[in-house]
This record gives C-alpha cells, sequence and structure tokens, in this order.
C-alpha cells in the first residue's frame, strides 16, 4: 500500500482555541462545536489509514480575530508549536505557516520567520479575511516575496461574510466552504495575481469546490460582459493549481475535477481533525474502492504529485 502524502491536516492547541472562543467562535463557523486533536490519536489514524506525512495546518477561523496585534502573537505561537512537531518528527509531519491575513506586514514577518526559521513546508491562508478576498491588491508585496520564494501557498475556505444570512443555520463546511474556494480561486485569476506571480504552487481543498463546472462561465463573463479576458484562459490558470481530494470525491467529484484540469496536480486530503476519524477512514478506503485513475491508483498518483510539489520536505 502506497503511504499517502496528506496536504489538508489539522492540529489544534489549547490556546488556540481559547483565543478563538474568546473572540466569539464558539460554534467555529457554524459547527456544533470545536474538534478535538491530540499528536498521539492523529498518529494512529495515520498508522490505521496508511498515512505515511501529513502537513498541519489551523483550519478556519484562522488567526485574525480583529486586532493585529493579537493576530501576530497567536501566528507565531500555532507556528512555533506546529514546526515544533514536524521537527520531532519530521518523518512523519510537516507543517503550512499561518500568515495573519489581512495584516500585510505582519504576514510578511510571519513568512519569513516561517520559512528560514521554523523550516515550515509552505504558508497557509484563508479564502476571505475579513471579507478580503486574496485577489485584493493589498496583498501585492506578501505575493511578490512568495513568489520570489516559489513558496507553497495552501488556501483553506472559511465562512463567508454575512454567513448566517447565507447558511441558513447550518455549517459553513456544508456548502458554503466549497462556493468560498471557487470565489476564492476566480478572484485570483480575475485579479491578476496568478498572471502576476507565476511562482506561487496554490492548493485549494475539497475537489476545487465549484470550478470544474463554473470555470467556462468565469471565462463567459470575463469575455461578453467584463470586457477584460484575461490573456491566459481560466481554465488553463485554474488547471495549473493544486488540489486536494479532502471531503467526499467519490464518485463524482474527482472524476469532474480530473476531467476539467487533469490529474497532474491532484492531492489527498484527509481534513483531520475536524472530519471524524470513522469519516477520515472511510475517505481513505475511497481511495482504493473507487475507479482508479488509468494506469495508476489515487493513492500513487496522490503521492507521486505530492513528492513533485513539496520535495525538500517530504522524508519518504
Amino acid at each position: 500500500m502506497t503511504g499517502l502524502i496528506d496536504v489538508h491536516a489539522h492540529f489544534l492547541t489549547d490556546d488556540y482555541v481559547a483565543a478563538a472562543v474568546a473572540a466569539g467562535h464558539v460554534r467555529p463557523d457554524g459547527m456544533p462545536g470545536w474538534a478535538v486533536w491530540s499528536l498521539a490519536d492523529h498518529l494512529s489514524l495515520m498508522d490505521t489509514a496508511g498515512i505515511a506525512t501529513s502537513v498541519l495546518s489551523v483550519s478556519s477561523p484562522g488567526v485574525h480575530f480583529g486586532d493585529d496585534g493579537a493576530a501576530r502573537a497567536l501566528a507565531r505561537a500555532v507556528n512555533e508549536y506546529g514546526a515544533g512537531v514536524a521537527a520531532a518528527r519530521p518523518e512523519r509531519f510537516a507543517h503550512f505557516a499561518s500568515l495573519p491575513f489581512p495584516d500585510v506586514a505582519g504576514s510578511l514577518a510571519e513568512l519569513t520567520h516561517a520559512l528560514d526559521v521554523l523550516g515550515s513546508a509552505g504558508v497557509a491562508i484563508l479564502t476571505n479575511a475579513h471579507g478580503v478576498y486574496p485577489g485584493d491588491g493589498r496583498y501585492a508585496e506578501v505575493y511578490a516575496e512568495l513568489d520570489r520564494r516559489a513558496a507553497t501557498v495552501f488556501v483553506h475556505p472559511t465562512a463567508p461574510p454575512n454567513a448566517a444570512a447565507v447558511a441558513s443555520g447550518r455549517p459553513c463546511p456544508m456548502v458554503e466552504f466549497v462556493f468560498e474556494s471557487t470565489r476564492a480561486a476566480a478572484d485570483l485569476v480575475l485579479g491578476g495575481v496568478l498572471a502576476r506571480y507565476p511562482r506561487i504552487e496554490w492548493i485549494f481543498t475539497h475537489s476545487g469546490g465549484a470550478l470544474p463546472v463554473l470555470a467556462d462561465r468565469v471565462q463567459l463573463f470575463a469575455d461578453v460582459f467584463l470586457g477584460t479576458p484575461p490573456a491566459t484562459p481560466v481554465a488553463e490558470q485554474l488547471a495549473g493549481l493544486w488540489y486536494d481530494l479532502a471531503g467526499t470525491p467519490f464518485p463524482t467529484a474527482a472524476p469532474a475535477l480530473t476531467g476539467a484540469f487533469g490529474d497532474s496536480r491532484i492531492l489527498y486530503g484527509s481534513d483531520y481533525c475536524w472530519t471524524p476519524v470513522p469519516a477520515a477512514l472511510a475517505h481513505a478506503g475511497a481511495l482504493d474502492t473507487a475507479a482508479q485513475p488509468a494506469g495508476t491508483t489515487w493513492r500513487a498518483l496522490t503521492t507521486a504529485n505530492a513528492h513533485r510539489l513539496l520535495p525538500a520536505t517530504l522524508r519518504v
């Protein structure tokens, strides 16, 4: 069995949860409550599911709760912890460092510390930060530095602005997260970010959300109604992103994703610890029972792709 590389794996610390709860995130993103995480439990899940290495990151609601100074301190604390886990068990863990978006100065300082001092495999941002989406021009300095480094950026969905009005009391991860990833990726294309900073490696989650079926529609509106069609076609730009298979990739989402954008940038993601153990194990098992890609397996394909994306980080 090929040991999977899990690029979408989360951790929690007591201090982080306490800070989020104090900021009002008692039921984060409309979920019933906070997940529970421990290193021992995570390793047990990995061993059972056949996961060789997990790249840890902090999930939504991220680290910025309204105050730049507090967000910088919280980002540093969770990044030091996550990088410490990776340093202690480099054969099993790596780390994507949280950036305190929308704080540009703080994010520049944190990405420098994470990549130069902590040895993080990349950075993690949310699909929006207090309503600011990643195509916004205020992030130019951050993206220029990430592009200079050819850094990996893991983009995790979060609740959209006015989530209470659109989620109808249901957890945002059920539907809204899918459209958040779609909005954020489209914003990067239409804002010209992907074209201006081609060396950044972007990872999007949950089989690309609705991107496989909406890419042609975005192109149509850019051509006909916006009057500013991208120099590189929308679908071609989206095919240059990386996508993990967290959530429910089979029987529909993964074939739609590969049909739209190919399979050379497909990665495995468990979404543990926010995905409970039984569901995470069922998802990993589905990689083996689903119809396999031509000439390979989902395990082999996603693992080989992960090694191409993160060759300096993965030890197995």
